[in-house]
């Protein structure tokens, strides 16, 4: 409240002194102008006028300059003209104090006169002199009264309603007092108007004859009457600068004792509850609010803010960065800085800081080390902004910026404008710049900061125009002139002069300043800029002549004055209007979405990726719940699927046709140590795996079938177990600790029980009977479908087939002579084939003969195992009496006993580091996963799709920018 009467009676006393000093002038000009009327003739020619009387010849001569304003007259002589103007001027002037002090005095005399009748309509209180105390007594008690007073006044707290009544009274008493004293002043030129005669009255009279001056007389007058007059304006200039000084000192001790109320307060409350947003920081969360704002109802964003344009390297950071009080934006030698929109919040606070909308850090921009460190953020977020080649990003930096003295606003920093490209810009971006700044000054609300360069000509500037398009009528337009310290050394002063009147260039603004923003120098601080900034305009040649700019049009200061009150009396006008249709749409889309979803709640993609995130990591608590039982068949299907073609094709078929058991024996224990020193722990792992995999996938679809079921999160669900997967590693120690526990079970080569025996003979003939389905489906596609099936489905034989099936019956014929044949065929079988072959037509190669050669020699060997696994079904008991050297040969049984042994160990320790370890591993990382997810916006939106959810996104945001809009109202009617 102080701070804004000291701003009022600033701008009251600043208005009353240029109004005396213009009516001084002006009431010199009217005085010159009547009396060349009064003394003048009534006609006379363009040059002179000669007139004959007593025999002398007179010559009086035009002076417009006396005149300036008013019809043609004649002129007086200047030493009187100029001797009655002074008496003018202090007739005016002691009016002016006898009025005041007439008044004053008539007002004395009144109200004594009042008292004296009041006084003596009061009843005899003569009695009250004996009780009250008298002389040294009165004082003594007065003194103590006063004593009690001032202790009373540091205990008692005044009402604020009250305090504010009386602040409220004497500020009425103030402004009635001002207009008094203005009545007055405008009474006392009236009555020296007044008192000038008519012109016509004067060309009545007859004309006084005075003495003649020559023309360069009057000349050398006038040029001494203009050089008092400049030194009068400059006097009141240096009054005014003098007053603006003291001004600011003020204002510097007022910030200091505000930063101390401010951060009192903040301590005190700090405490207790959260301190309530600033009135400019609830407009910056709308602002930011409405800047990801996309909506198909072209509800557009209308809301005020000024918005910074001006062609590249013409100052426009280091104006913004003036406003801001500090060097907050990185620099660089005719590159270009600003690539992204930086939207910055001005707002007053007790500490000078600067903080990102999505960071909690503060910078303190009094530390030279925060101010390099937050530019490097500055700079790094703009490149990071730019994508796919681009040069520009329509991506918008939020920043908020706070300080005491800061005037309260929002700034939106925008490229510069350029008419080159260089070869390291994209193909656009002339084009893309050019788009923004439009689609920013297109808003009706917003205000527009149009800077130009003043060291460089006119005619080269480029943002003029598209200034002008947006804002013919230069309605919501401020322009500033930067770099004048070099213009007046570069430029024409009057051009100078032109541009800040607006009479050079054809677009119109509401404001014209000239500010000086810096000295070239990157080291310079805010306050040595502004310093050098007041001294400059304070010495200026600009101000050394008539005409000059008016001071209010300089200095980086009375720029961020102009543009706080613009910015403010706009929200103010426009801010009801957008809060009205904002709740419009908010009606449209709430019927929308009762029409179309009645039964659902409207949930955002925030909410329903929270949900889907819920629903994800239960199904991985449901892992934990799986049987030790279903968890160890699970993992000894998988591992058989992995390690039997192994075991079929590198253990037990190379062993199996060894010729002895003694070499069967000696060959499998060679080869399964092996196996289990180097590929089966690593199989075991990949297996293990793979069921937690299966198992969670299948826990996920069978959840799908569920009631409740919403398939809205399917493709998030999805996207998430596939990433979690593809990341997820068993432990590496894990296959350490299964390679002992294989290797110690595979050791063991008897078989313990009758039980134990069944379950390896059981287990043979099913892997045998799987592995001999395989063969049978290997054999049907090599030699064509059997008899019945080409009778009873039309097919008959390829040429191939119809040559296999030749082999075939020759090769059958080797293995009926030679039931024990060995896995290869000898050269001299080969030989025999293929010319029995041949005595049938029929040419085949050696390669093909072994090719035909391998599948019935398998299914020949598959048989026999099988019926060697039915012999020693019941030869348990002849094993345990003769044990390796038992008359049945049941190696194939031991065997797959062992292999069996090894798989059941295996799953047993894969089941428990599922259980103990994997389990949590994996809910670990789909946190990890559900947690970037969360972050990428992008990735949420192309996971989350549907009508349903852009609907509920939309209303949701709709809802909050109008919640926001109506908060902020109130507040700012409440400021009001």
């Amino acid at each position: 409240m102080l701070r804004a009467t000291k701003h009022i009676a600033h701008r009251d006393t600043t208005k009353r002194v240029n109004y005396l000093c213009n009516k001084i002038v002006v009431s010199s000009n009217a005085q010159y102008s009547t009396l060349n009327h009064r003394y003048g003739g009534a006609s006379g020619s363009n040059n002179h006028q000669q007139q004959q009387q007593g025999g002398k010849h007179h010559y009086y001569y035009r002076n417009d300059f006396l005149a300036p304003h008013g019809p043609k007259g004649w002129t007086i002589p200047p030493n009187r003209g100029y001797g009655m103007f002074v008496v003018r001027v202090l007739r005016g002037a002691l009016k002016l104090r006898y009025l005041l002090l007439g008044g004053a005095i008539g007002g004395g005399m009144t109200l004594n006169k009042k008292y004296e009748d009041w006084k003596d309509g009061l009843p005899d209180l003569k009695w009250l002199e004996e009780a009250l105390p008298q002389g040294e007594k009165w004082s003594q008690f007065s003194k103590t009264l006063i004593e009690i007073g001032g202790a009373v006044k540091d205990v008692i707290e005044i009402d604020p309603r009250l305090k504010q009544l009386g602040e409220d009274k004497v500020n009425e008493w103030r402004k009635w007092f001002d207009s008094r004293l203005d009545d007055a002043i405008e009474a006392a030129d009236y009555q020296v108007v007044a008192n000038v005669e008519p012109r016509d009255d004067l060309k009545a009279k007859t004309t006084v004859a005075a003495l003649g001056l020559s023309q360069d007389d009057s000349r050398r007058k006038y040029e001494t009457l203009q050089s008092q007059v400049e030194t009068l304006q400059t006097e009141i200039m240096n009054v005014q600068i003098k007053y603006q000084k003291e001004l600011e000192k003020m204002e510097k001790e007022n910030r200091e004792l505000r930063q101390q109320f401010l951060i009192l307060k903040q301590q005190k409350k700090s405490g207790t509850k959260k301190i309530k947003k600033s009135l400019i920081d609830m407009y910056s969360e709308v602002l930011d609010e409405l800047s990801g704002y996309d909506t198909s109802y072209s509800m557009a964003d209308h809301l005020p803010r000024v918005v910074v344009v001006g062609d590249q390297s013409s100052g426009k950071t280091s104006v913004l960065e003036s406003i801001a009080k500090a060097r907050i934006f990185p620099r660089g030698s005719g590159e270009m800085m600003t690539r992204a929109p930086v939207k910055v919040t001005l707002a007053e606070g007790p500490y000078h800081v600067a903080q990102f909308r999505d960071s909690d850090r503060e910078y303190d921009l009094t530390k030279e080390s925060d101010l390099s460190e937050l530019r490097r953020e500055v700079e790094f977020r703009m490149r990071a902004s730019v994508r796919g080649g681009k040069t520009v990003s329509n991506e918008v930096i939020s920043m908020t910026v706070k300080g005491p003295g800061l005037q309260r606003m929002v700034l939106v920093d925008l490229p510069g404008i350029i008419s080159t490209m260089t070869v390291d810009m994209a193909s656009d971006t002339k084009d893309s710049i050019h788009q923004m700044t439009k689609h920013y000054m297109s808003n009706p609300n917003a205000i527009i900061l149009c800077i130009q360069d003043g060291s460089v000509d006119a005619e080269r500037s480029n943002v003029t125009d598209l200034v002008m398009q947006c804002d013919p009528l230069g309605r919501r337009t401020i322009f500033v002139l930067t770099k004048v310290d070099l213009a007046e050394e570069l430029a024409d002063p009057d051009r100078i002069r032109k541009i800040l009147s607006g009479k050079l260039f054809p677009m119109k603004a509401l404001g014209y300043y000239a500010v000086v923003t810096g000295r070239g120098r990157k080291d310079d601080s805010i306050e040595a800029i502004r310093h050098y900034e007041e001294e400059f305009f304070k010495n200026s040649k600009l101000f050394q002549r008539r005409g000059v700019i008016m001071p209010h049009q300089v200095t980086s200061r009375n720029l961020s004055l102009a543009v706080s009150d613009r910015f403010w009396k706009m929200v103010r006008e426009t801010i009801e209007q957008q809060a009205d249709a904002f709740k419009a749409t908010r009606f449209n889309l709430e019927t929308e979405w009762k029409n179309n979803f009645p039964r659902l709640r409207e949930s955002g993609r925030d909410e329903l990726f929270d949900k889907a995130k819920g629903e994800i990591l239960d199904e991985v608590v449901t892992l934990s719940q799986i049987s030790a039982k279903k968890w160890e068949e699970a993992l000894n299907d998988k591992l058989w699927d992995k390690l039997s073609n192994y075991v079929f094709e590198n253990i037990y078929l190379p062993a199996a046709q060894s010729g002895s058991q003694n070499s069967f024996n000696t060959m499998v224990d060679i080869k399964l140590r092996q196996w289990a020193e180097q590929a089966l722990p690593a199989k075991s792992v990949e297996a293990g795996w793979e069921t937690l995999q299966k198992e969670f996938i299948t826990l996920m679809e069978k959840a799908k079938k569920s009631p409740d079921h919403d398939d809205i999160f399917d493709n998030l669900k999805a996207a998430v177990v596939d990433e979690s997967i593809r990341r997820h590693s068993w432990e590496d120690k894990a296959i350490d600790m299964l390679r002992v526990i294989q290797l110690n079970t595979l050791e063991d080569r008897f078989v313990h029980d009758k039980s134990e025996w069944d379950q390896a003979v059981k287990f043979l003939e099913t892997s045998v009977k799987a592995k001999l389905a395989q063969t049978e489906e290997t054999l049907s596609e090599m030699f064509g479908p059997g008899q019945f099936t080409r009778i009873t489905h039309w097919k008959s034989l390829t040429e191939d087939q119809n040559k296999r099936r030749h082999v075939k019956n020759e090769l059958d014929k080797i293995l009926k002579n030679d039931d024990k044949h060995m896995p290869t065929l000898s050269y001299d079988e080969l030989t025999t084939v293929r010319k029995n072959l041949q005595r049938e037509n029929i040419e085949v190669d050696t390669d093909y003969i072994r090719q035909t050669w391998f599948p019935v020699y398998r299914r020949h060997f598959l048989k026999q195992a099988l019926q060697r696994a039915n012999d020693c079904r019941k030869a348990y008991y002849l094993y345990s009496q003769q044990g390796a050297d038992c008359d049945i040969n049941c190696n194939d049984v031991v065997l797959f006993w062992r292999i069996q042994q090894v798989i059941r160990v295996t799953a047993n320790a894969l089941r428990q580091q599922v259980i103990n370890r994997e389990a949590r591993r994996l809910d670990k990382e789909i946190k990890e996963v559900l947690d970037e997810f969360s972050e990428d916006e992008e990735k949420k939106a192309h996971l989350l799709t549907g009508k349903r959810v852009t609907l509920a996104e939309e209303l949701i945001k709709v809802r909050q920018i109008q919640e926001k809009l109506e908060e902020f109202i109130n507040s700012l009617n409440q400021e009001k």
